[in-house]
């Protein structure tokens, strides 16, 4: 099973963590680690460092951060560097969160990230344009030739 961890600043990360188990449940393999305003670098980087140490890391580890170029991002961009069973998504929404978590297995590491970014932009719509999806007229078979 690939290991989870969200991160991001504030309380991003727990916040997550909350709404998941509100949908789903608790999720094994799942870390979620907070940036808070008053945390340096150096503290992100130990928590970071101590969750590796804690998940098992056989089927890889996807980090989930909220901002590209962010401090979690770049955490975690840098252990990746160094490590091919760690990638690194960005942007992370719930929608994108609750669906991987459930399919984790069905995926590769590679897979996973590719289907993660599938779920992220489903999710990212308006009511309008789902509307809009359901005026669409629905193409029907002929009858008779007609």
């Amino acid at each position: 099973m690939i290991s989870i961890i969200i991160t991001g600043h504030g309380a991003f990360a727990s916040g997550m963590e909350q709404a998941l188990q509100q949908i789903i449940g608790h999720q094994p393999q799942l870390t979620c680690i907070d940036f808070p305003e008053a945390m340096s670098t150096a503290q992100l980087e130990q928590k970071i460092e101590l969750a590796l140490n804690q998940l098992p890391l056989d089927d890889g580890v996807v980090f989930m951060t909220d901002l590209l170029g962010g401090t979690p991002f770049r955490c975690a961009s840098l252990l990746s560097q160094h490590n091919e069973k760690i990638k690194v998504l960005t942007g992370t929404n719930l929608q994108m969160a609750a669906e991987m978590l459930l399919e984790r297995d069905e995926y590769t590491l590679t897979d996973f990230c590719q289907q993660a970014l599938t779920s992220a932009h489903r999710g990212i719509t308006s009511l309008d344009e789902q509307l809009q999806q359901q005026k669409k007229p629905k193409l029907v078979p002929e009858e008779d030739g007609i």
